[in-house]
């Protein structure tokens, strides 16, 4: 089965990324389906769409928006799935709710985007150095930055993931504003939590 417009994907575990395991003992660490953060983002393309050309292929794990795996109580209290969801552990996702794609172990960023990783600050107070960072995963279509380039971006532009581990800001690449020289002693940030 294919969709016109969307992509299918399942999720890669499960819809709720919400457990650890301590000393083979597992601890939920939310119980509310309310909190994005806890929303799994991981994803398996099952089929592409008819309409459009993709590079992203069958197979290929992605990283979605928070909405699309997650459940909700309506207005009356009754629980119920996202609008993405279609039938039997399978979602409709858009083109624009795909932020990257992994393949042969390698994260690719399609369109827009960018992901930054945020650098250390020597200031006491603030623990990154805001709206900066050192470039992950670049789109191939955008040639004006590259793989670790210091770069500054619009405020509010940015939006927080954790990818393999890493906490990285997605950025649209349109709202990156300037390339800074690297000058070789800077940090990249990743504090313990991730």
């Amino acid at each position: 089965m294919q969709s016109i417009f969307n992509f299918i994907i399942k999720p890669k575990q499960e819809r709720y990324d919400n457990k650890k395991y301590i000393d083979g003992t597992e601890l939920i660490l939310n119980s509310e389906l309310a909190d994005h953060r806890y929303v799994s983002r991981v994803g398996i393309v099952t089929a592409l769409p008819k309409s459009e050309k993709t590079e992203i292929k069958v197979g290929d794990e992605v990283i979605v928006h928070h909405n699309v795996f997650r459940r909700f109580h309506d207005a009356k209290g009754i629980e119920k799935n996202s609008r993405s969801y279609w039938k039997e552990n399978k979602y409709f996702v858009t083109a624009d709710q795909i932020f990257l794609y992994k393949r042969n172990n390698i994260w690719y960023a399609p369109k827009d985007y960018c992901f930054i990783k945020p650098i250390k600050s020597n200031n006491i107070i603030e623990k990154e150095i805001p709206l900066r960072g050192i470039v992950k995963y670049l789109n191939k279509n955008f040639n004006k930055i590259k793989v670790n380039d210091l770069v500054g971006f619009m405020p509010s532009g940015e939006y927080e993931f954790i990818i393999d581990g890493e906490r990285l800001y997605r950025v649209l690449t349109k709202f990156i504003t300037i390339k800074y020289e690297r000058k070789g002693n800077e940090t990249e940030y990743n504090p313990s939590w991730t």
